[in-house]
């Protein structure tokens, strides 16, 4: 008996020091961590700002100036239709250069990682992020400006919270708000763009809960800031063909796009490690892997020119054209897509995927249309952008708010529908192999303090963890 109050005495001991080393940290009041959140907030708008011109002059010189300027002097037996793969190619050696001499400066499960241990990005890696992505997305890669604005911004925040020499917990928040804000400018969805940074870092739904308000602030500010600086229009930015009011087989529909969904993102994953397999053989030699790279992307783009670029504005393209193209051709063109992505990840050109999948989506969504005419053409692209999206990056709720604004309609139900069904049933698969759940340690009952409370009727009692889980989420 007596040997068991001492294990527990020494046990409260432990907690007690555990407890001191904690509060040590220092915490932000609410006023305090929105102001931090509002300030990461302008920041992330003002450097996707940017971020944004930079990447339209530099793709505007590549791909409107300079073919003009040496199309004259172009070999008359070579054509200037090849200028595509030769730019490309181009583009993937310059793309290795930047790896080789800055180094890799990591993609997003590697934010994804850090974002559960030690709950930060490294500052340090933000001038090669910037240096490489610019290269590898103005060289046609099909791979979006959102994983690189996530990185820099992202580590922004955590900057900003080693700074304030804050807790884990803190700086955590700090970094969900500086990724949120990179998100909000870019998606033009505010609280989409928070709820998939915050959804993202885990499989089976979002836990970081605690960074919700803040995360949302940053979003609003960066999303404000970028709009009113760059011009671009709030609200739809597709324009799809309206859609009747809502009824029942809609929503049956939305369950069998889900499922076709889930099945094309299962082929994408297939394609996309194979293709990384393939690859691994040359990952030490970035030069010449990026330069390979390069070449099969501009190959891919010389027999489907759809494929070129990260997909943002192609997507209105099938919006407009699609039913003039034919079910094969754009089953054929989301195929192509499938390896385009796969070689640009795997090549060492640095970007997001998520409008790329939106893009193969769209292009299947318009081929069942076509096939079976009685479902719309806007339910068949929005619901497979959705579910192919939502099977790959495991972000069935923000997925569904992001979509329902870009698209400008009231689908906000279907698409829903869609987004679960392609999530339940690929549960199971993973492309982001870092996606897990919040960290254990952080709530291991052994590690928690005890606290005693008074129950109904004035009786003591004493629940494990309660001061540690208060502390866990204070902010």
């Amino acid at each position: 008996m007596s040997s068991n109050g001492q294990v527990e005495i020494g046990n409260c001991h432990e907690n007690d020091k555990s407890l001191k080393r904690i509060n040590n940290d220092r915490q932000l009041t609410y006023s305090q961590l929105y102001l931090c959140a509002v300030i990461i907030g302008i920041f992330g708008g003002m450097v996707a700002t940017v971020y944004y011109f930079v990447l339209e002059t530099m793709m505007h010189g590549m791909w409107h100036n300079l073919p003009e300027i040496i199309k004259p002097y172009f070999p008359s037996w070579l054509g200037v239709s090849n200028y595509v793969w030769i730019a490309t190619t181009i583009g993937g050696f310059c793309v290795g250069l930047a790896l080789y001499f800055f180094g890799l400066p990591g993609e997003m499960a590697q934010v994804v990682d850090k974002i559960h241990d030690p709950g930060k990005i490294d500052i340090r890696k933000t001038p090669s992020m910037i240096v490489a992505s610019l290269i590898a997305i103005t060289s046609g890669g099909s791979a979006g400006p959102e994983a690189p604005l996530v990185q820099v911004n992202g580590s922004f925040g955590s900057w900003l919270g080693d700074k304030l020499k804050l807790a884990k917990t803190s700086v955590r928040i700090l970094t969900f708000c500086g990724m949120s804000a990179a998100l909000g400018a870019f998606f033009g969805a505010p609280i989409g763009a928070a709820l998939f940074a915050l959804e993202i870092p885990h499989r089976r739904g979002l836990q970081y809960f605690e960074a919700i308000a803040p995360a949302i602030i940053a979003a609003i500010f960066s999303f404000a800031v970028f709009r009113l600086n760059t011009g671009i229009t709030i609200g739809g930015f597709y324009h799809f063909e309206e859609v009747p009011a809502l009824s029942p087989q809609n929503l049956l529909e939305g369950l069998v796009l889900g499922i076709i969904g889930a099945g094309l993102a299962v082929l994408f994953i297939v394609i996309f490690r194979i293709i990384g397999k393939l690859l691994k053989p040359l990952e030490h030699y970035p030069i010449l892997l990026a330069t390979l790279g390069g070449l099969s992307i501009g190959l891919i783009a010389f027999a489907f020119p759809q494929t070129l670029f990260f997909s943002e504005t192609q997507i209105q393209t099938v919006i407009e054209t699609g039913a003039g193209l034919g079910v094969g051709l754009l089953l054929a063109i989301a195929l192509a897509k499938m390896f385009a992505i796969s070689f640009t990840l795997h090549s060492g050109f640095l970007g997001g995927f998520i409008f790329p999948l939106f893009f193969i989506g769209a292009n299947v969504g318009y081929a069942v249309s076509l096939a079976v005419p009685q479902v719309h053409p806007t339910v068949g692209m929005v619901c497979l952008m959705a579910a192919i999206n939502v099977a790959v990056t495991k972000t069935p709720v923000s997925t569904s708010i992001i979509l329902s604004v870009l698209s400008g309609t009231a689908m906000l139900p279907v698409i829903a529908i869609a987004s679960f069904v392609s999530f339940v049933l690929t549960s199971q698969i993973t492309m982001i192999k870092t996606q897990r759940c919040r960290d254990l340690q952080e709530v291991d009952p052994s590690n928690l303090t005890l606290e005693q409370v008074v129950l109904a009727g004035e009786k003591e009692t004493t629940i494990p963890g309660l001061a540690r889980l208060k502390q866990l989420v204070s902010i």
